[in-house]
């Protein structure tokens, strides 16, 4: 292994203020490194047989070998601790100095710090968002605007959650005999090693949330670290409690497997409707059957979004566990006509979820809080939560859940330029070192971008045609590219065009569209260029 001194002095190289790289930190994430990331390397493997099988036409389904998992009535959840039994709204969002002080300041009930997909991994942001988050729990950050505004944190607060890194990622500024560390086991490790003591003496605790689960055996591997790392610090097993997204197709057919495996460590699911669409693309992609239309027609009123939206309440509210709703990621404008239509919109979506019998949603702006604590307050009234609702009279079927069928969808030239506008803005700022993009009045993060991306390689390798006989072919992709590059640049202005990431981001999504293999996720190309 190497020496804790010799990764010491390179940390200490690559930020001089950053101190939570102790030797103690170090040691603790190396036991992390050498105990599982083996097994991530097997699980991830598993993922492409399982991609491989829907190629060769196998249809997802229930698993069998689980169904004595499934039909057991009597087990649930392990109980919860009071501060995460009521979280009807959510705020979510990166991990700088300014905007955790906002979300934990906002209303909301919980805010769930992002060190994935709204978080471009540099390891200045990386690092310092741990800073943050260290300060935070301790009540000793603050922050100055350039415009001299001060923020501090006031005395309550929402309950605070970690989003590590998903299991596919690695943390390249940090080795372990010579091995890039798991970008999931560096986030989760350096956060629960520092805080976790703190967290329970402050009255709450060390709260995770999982992203891009694809099978029960990597809930079952997060479940492992979890038992390792609080026997490591001295701390009750079943003190972690996370909340899954489900933002997998895969998953879909397992969520009870995956609340089964977290049992003593789960609180709920998520419907991270933003990467599942992403997902049921990147699965059926060779498919011309499973073509989906312009991304936003694409809504929670499709078939198989619908019956995915309530099969996760329904085994969330069978087990004890909390069923929490997709994000609303609109931006308030300066347009106050405009705005009553966006909180319209939010209103009715969020009124959607209630009444389906989800117990609180993701919003990823302050102003969107009062009107999505009022549509849940209003449905649930002063009860923190609805899982009284088991939804027993909802069945479904694989085919529900895995079928295309989008009434009157259709691709159109302008989706397709839409898509091509959105990832290049987004790869940019992505490459700039910013996640969270604020594009068109939506909050876009790497969820979004990897749909519109998906798209265009899907769309481009079945050469689909639109209403006017045109077809996505390479000459209309590449001249739509450099159309919409130009109309980037003139958003952008030259100086930050001068930086190059913009060229970067219109080679990299040119290469991403036309390769013959699809890549798995476009942070992996993108984040040697970091």
């Amino acid at each position: 292994m190497e020496t804790t001194s010799a990764q010491l002095q390179k940390s200490k190289k690559k930020n001089e203020d950053f101190n939570l790289l102790t030797e103690e930190a170090i040691s603790f994430l190396n036991k992390l490194h050498e105990r599982f990331n083996e097994k991530r390397f097997e699980l991830l493997g598993r993922r492409e047989q399982v991609y491989d099988q829907i190629r060769q036409g196998k249809e997802l389904d229930f698993p069998k070998t689980t169904e004595d998992i499934r039909n057991d009535p009597d087990w649930k959840i392990a109980s919860l601790p009071k501060d995460l039994q009521d979280r009807k709204v959510e705020i979510t969002g990166p991990v700088d100095r300014k905007m955790i002080i906002n979300a934990l300041n906002s209303g909301a009930k919980v805010f769930m710090a992002d060190f994935e997909d709204a978080t471009s991994p540099t390891w200045k942001n990386i690092t310092e968002g741990q800073q943050n988050l260290y300060d935070a729990i301790r009540k000793q950050i603050d922050f100055t605007g350039d415009n001299g505004k001060s923020y501090k944190l006031n005395d309550k607060t929402a309950v605070l959650k970690v989003r590590p890194r998903g299991w596919h990622l690695s943390e390249k500024n940090f080795l372990v005999n010579g091995e890039q560390i798991s970008a999931s086991l560096f986030d989760f490790g350096l956060y629960f090693f520092h805080n976790a003591h703190e967290l329970i003496r402050n009255g709450s605790g060390p709260y995770f949330y999982l992203p891009k689960l694809e099978h029960r055996c990597e809930a079952r591997l997060w479940n492992d670290v979890f038992i390792f790392a609080q026997n490591e610090l001295g701390i009750p097993v079943g003190t972690i409690k996370s909340t899954v997204l489900v933002e997998t197709i895969t998953a879909a057919f397992q969520m009870e497997e995956i609340i089964y495996e977290l049992r003593d460590h789960m609180a709920g699911l998520n419907a991270g409707r933003w990467d599942y669409i992403f997902s049921f693309i990147k699965k059926f992609r060779d498919r011309a059957d499973h073509i989906l239309p312009d991304r936003n027609q694409v809504t929670m009123q499709v078939p198989f979004m619908k019956a995915y939206a309530n099969l996760l309440v329904k085994t969330c509210h069978k087990r004890g566990a909390h069923a929490i709703g997709g994000m609303s990621a609109f931006i308030p404008t300066k347009d106050e006509e405009e705005n009553k239509k966006i909180l319209d919109k939010v209103k009715n979506d969020k009124t959607e979820e209630a009444l389906a019998g989800y117990d609180g949603s993701w919003v990823a702006h302050p102003a969107l809080i009062p009107t999505v604590e009022a549509v849940f307050d209003q449905i649930i009234g002063e009860k923190p939560h609805q899982k009284h609702i088991k939804r027993e009279e909802f069945t479904t079927t694989p085919s529900a859940l895995t079928s295309p069928n989008v009434m009157y969808g259709e691709v159109t030239e302008k989706g397709v330029r839409m898509n091509i506008n959105v990832a290049l803005l987004y790869i940019e700022s992505w490459l700039q070192g910013t996640g969270a993009a604020a594009i068109y009045n939506l909050m876009e993060d790497a969820a979004t971008a990897e749909i519109s991306r998906a798209q265009l390689w899907q769309w481009y390798h079945h050469q689909v045609s639109f209403k006017n006989g045109k077809i996505f072919n390479r000459a209309l992709f590449c001249m739509m590219l450099e159309e919409e590059t130009e109309k980037v640049k003139e958003m952008l202005g030259q100086e930050r065009v001068e930086t190059g990431k913009l060229a970067i981001a219109r080679d990299l999504l040119k290469k991403l569209v036309k390769s013959e293999d699809f890549e798995d996720f476009l942070t992996l190309k993108a984040y040697p260029h970091l």
